[in-house]
Order: structure tokens, then C-alpha cells, then sequence
């Protein structure tokens, strides 16, 4: 037995219409409470208005009438009351009538419980209903008679008929509505046209996003060049987005490229030597020599695979602070221990003091590691590593070596992954070397420096330090120094 679905509530189903139909059910919500409390005030004004001239009319009266009753409660100048042209009675507490006159009766138009509550000052209160209209509408005043009747206070009750006043406030509150609801409707219609136009843009952008989602390359948002508002804006901000996109996309397309063609030959070859494995037996020599060529090029697929991680966790390893010439000592020792015979080639010139740098230590030991590597692979002794801080804030290492260097055209695209000059394709290595030091120093802030031969090729953020110069090949990396 399934439970029941619960029941979505107002702002659930409210959160399903359409943003245009949302914009103007708010729009003319507001504008109805804007009415309502303008045609309250209006109202309130003009009834104020016009009690106040009856209230004046039933105190005239009042004053006339209250020095006219006798002290057995009757009037004795009937011909003065009845030209104050006003209803008029006098009652006992319970609510009897003494004397009467005008258009008043001999039943009283209060009862004894609204007799009670008239105090000192007395009370005005309306009689019959507004809506629907009363036959006899008055507004009465009721105070207290200047005499008493054996003793007991007795009331006098003034009153005028509230015909034209009610009159005029229902057609008051007719017109105020009809006012109202036609302004609701033009305001209703206006929000909408404007909702259809604020929101016209924001279609466009979809039915483009849309054409962009199925495929379609090099399309751009229509932004209008005279405009600068919130969609506008929203616009040049994701048509930046859409191009951040498609560079990252054709980076990640011809890394693919670059990888799919770099991977292919070491698998051909893996596949080409185990198919010649298998064309005729073997002595247990040959298949020892074909174990270890099967080693060689599997070494060859690891490291390929190891650099291939390396550029993909360059962007997740600059973070920290880290002393460069205590690094840069301790990775060069590691180096002359692990080869002795290439230590004499290696040549360092350190500060004597702490130099500390903005990177984390995993990204700064693979910068140093891979630069060393790059110079021993591909250059030639004797190799130098300065360490230094040229200029305030920022802090350089400079790597040299007595190799042939880089042609000037391979300078400016060194850094582009598997990149490598014709005659290095036979040694090991796949190009990814300089490419994971120029992420990991622009993930820095910093800046990558190639130059060979007067010939300078820099990346990422100009630093205000001059080149090296020289017959040598050099790689400069300049790091923002650490602060605090």
C-alpha cells in the first residue's frame, strides 16, 4: 500500500508558471494593494468630510434644543424645535419616549443599552444600514438633558437623515472601483507587454544556447552594442563563457589528438613484437630478449601515462609556501646521489639565505625536477641551476645547458604538449615536460621564460625582469615570493 502524495502547496504550483505569467500576477498584486489602501484613504477623507458637516448641523441643534426641555422632560417653544428642522426625542433610561418631534416618532430610535453608554460628553452614532441602503438612515447625537424627571437624567437625542451622505459615498465606493479595476487591467496589460520585452532577450539566449547544445560551433549570444542593463551584461558574460568553453574544448580535443597520437606507436609496437613472438617457437634466451624489449616500451606507456596525470593535477598542487633554495639544494643532492657519474656536469649557484616562495612543495619540486630532466635529456653539459630574487616580490630560477638549444620557431610553441623538435623524437620522453612546468608557473601567477641564441619566448605574467642572455640554451621561471 503506497502512501499517499502530499497535496504541493500554493508556492509549489506558483513556482510552475511561467516567469513572464509570475512577473504579472506580482505586478498587479501589488498594484491591487496599492488601489485598496488609496481608495481606503479616499474614502476615509471624504466620510470624515461629510460627518463633519451633519456632526456640525446635530451640534447647532443640540445647543438649541438642550436649553428648550422643561424639567418634566417636555419642550416648551415647539415652534423653535421644530425650526431647527432635525429629528428629535426625549428619552428616560429605559428607553421611553417624553416628547418628540420633527421627523422623529413616538418610538424611540436608541434602546436603553445604547442609552447606557452615553456618557458626560455624550455620543454620535448611525443608525440604519449603509448597504443595502436603509429606509431611515440618521446619524444621531445623544447627550445628556440639562434637567432631571423625578429625580432620574433623562437623554436628548438629535438626529438628521444620512440620505445624501451615504448617497455620496456609494457612489464613492462605486467609482473607486471601476477606477480601480480598470487601472488593474492597464496595469496588468502594460506589465506584461514589459515582462514580453524584458524577457525577449533572455528567449533569444535560449533558443541560441540551444542551437549551440545540438552542435553548433562559433555561435554567439545577439547582445545589442548600445545597451548596458542586467541581460545585456548577463549576455557579454556568457557569451565569455561560451568561448572559455570552446578554447578548453579545443585544448581537450587536440590533447586527445596529441595523446591518441603519441600512445599509438609504443601500442603498435607492443602489438607488432608480440605478433612476431608468436609466428615460431623460441629458446628461452629470445624470449627473455623479447621480455625485455616488452619492458622498454610498456616503461615508455607508464611514463607517458605518469606526465599525463601530472598535467591533469598541475592546477591542484600550487597551493602553500615552500623555501626554494633549501628545495632546490635538497633535489640536487638527491640527484648527484642517484647518478654520480653526471654530478661533476651539474653546477649550482644558491643564496645563502631562506627564499621563500608562494608554491606548494609538490609543485615546486616538479618544476625544478622536470626543468633538470628537460636539460639532461635534450641539452648537453655542463647544466646550471641559479637559484635568486631579481626584483622585490618575485624570485627566479634559471636553468642552463651547452646544448644545441631550440630553433626560434619551437620557442613560442615548447609549451604545447608532445611539442618536440624533429631530432628529439628519438630520444625518450613524450613533450610533456615543459608543458606541466608552464601550468604549474602560470597556476602560480608567474611567468616561463625560453630563450637560446638572443632569441626570447615568455608566458604568463610579464614580470619587470630583463631575460638572461647568452650563447646557452636558458629556461627562466620567475615565482611570486611568499608574504608574512
Amino acid at each position: 500500500m503506497t502512501a499517499a502524495r502530499p497535496r504541493p502547496g500554493l508556492r509549489s504550483r506558483l513556482s510552475r508558471l511561467p516567469l513572464r505569467v509570475r512577473l504579472v500576477a506580482g505586478f498587479s498584486a501589488a498594484m491591487l494593494v496599492v488601489l485598496v489602501a488609496a481608495g481606503v484613504f479616499v474614502y476615509w477623507r471624504v466620510e470624515y468630510a461629510l460627518d463633519r458637516g451633519l456632526d456640525t448641523e446635530l451640534a447647532q441643534a443640540g445647543t438649541t434644543l438642550s436649553r428648550l426641555v422643561r424639567s418634566d422632560g417636555h419642550i416648551h417653544d415647539r415652534d423653535s424645535a421644530e425650526a431647527t428642522g432635525v429629528a428629535w426625542q426625549v428619552l428616560e433610561p429605559s428607553g421611553d419616549v417624553v416628547d418628540h418631534g420633527g421627523p422623529a416618532g413616538e418610538r424611540a430610535m436608541v434602546g436603553p443599552r445604547r442609552l447606557a453608554r452615553v456618557g458626560a460628553d455624550g455620543e454620535t452614532v448611525n443608525v440604519g444600514a449603509f448597504l443595502p441602503a436603509s429606509a431611515e438612515p440618521y446619524r444621531l447625537r445623544i447627550t445628556l438633558a440639562p434637567v432631571s424627571v423625578d429625580g432620574s437624567r433623562i437623554y436628548l437625542l438629535v438626529g438628521v437623515r444620512r440620505d445624501h451622505r451615504d448617497e455620496a459615498l456609494r457612489e464613492l465606493l462605486a467609482q473607486l472601483a471601476l477606477a480601480g479595476l480598470g487601472a488593474l487591467v492597464v496595469t496588468a496589460f502594460v506589465g506584461d507587454r514589459l515582462a514580453r520585452a524584458a524577457l525577449r532577450p533572455v528567449e533569444r539566449y535560449r533558443r541560441r544556447a540551444s542551437e549551440i547544445a545540438e552542435g553548433a560551433t562559433g555561435l554567439r549570444l545577439e547582445v545589442p552594442p548600445d545597451r548596458d542593463d542586467e541581460v545585456t551584461r548577463l549576455g557579454h558574460t556568457l557569451n565569455g563563457m561560451l568561448a572559455a568553453l570552446e578554447q578548453a574544448l579545443d585544448r581537450e580535443r587536440q590533447f586527445v589528438d596529441e595523446a591518441s597520437h603519441e600512445l599509438r606507436t609504443p601500442i603498435t609496437l607492443l602489438t607488432s613484437r608480440i605478433q612476431l613472438a608468436r609466428r615460431r617457437e623460441r629458446s628461452q634466451a629470445e624470449h627473455e630478449q623479447i621480455l625485455a624489449e616488452l619492458d622498454v616500451d610498456l616503461a615508455r606507456l607508464a611514463r607517458l601515462a605518469e606526465e599525463l596525470l601530472q598535467l591533469g593535477a598541475a592546477s591542484r598542487l600550487t597551493e602553500g609556501t615552500t623555501d626554494l633554495t633549501a628545495l632546490a639544494g635538497r633535489t640536487v643532492e638527491q640527484r648527484r646521489l642517484a647518478d654520480p657519474g653526471a654530478a661533476g656536469h651539474l653546477a649550482t649557484e644558491l643564496p645563502a639565505e631562506p627564499l621563500a616562495v608562494a608554491v606548494g612543495e609538490p609543485a615546486l619540486e616538479r618544476i625544478l625536477t622536470n626543468l633538470l630532466d628537460n636539460a639532461a635529456a635534450h641539452g648537453a653539459p655542463p647544466v646550471r641551476l641559479v637559484v635568486d630574487a631579481p626584483a622585490v616580490g618575485w624570485a627566479r630560477v634559471v636553468v642552463s645547458d651547452g646544448g644545441g638549444g631550440m630553433p626560434p620557431a619551437l620557442l613560442r610553441t615548447a609549451t604545447r604538449r608532445f611539442a618536440r623538435a624533429e631530432d628529439a623524437r628519438s630520444r625518450a620522453g613524450a613533450g610533456l615536460g615543459l608543458a606541466l612546468v608552464h601550468d604549474l608557473v602560470l597556476g602560480t601567477g608567474g611567468e616561463l621564460r625560453l630563450c637560446f641564441d638572443g632569441e626570447h619566448a615568455s608566458y604568463g605574467t610579464a614580470v619587470p625582469v630583463a631575460c638572461t642572455h647568452g650563447p646557452e640554451m636558458t629556461v627562466s621561471v620567475l615565482l611570486p615570493r611568499a608574504t608574512g
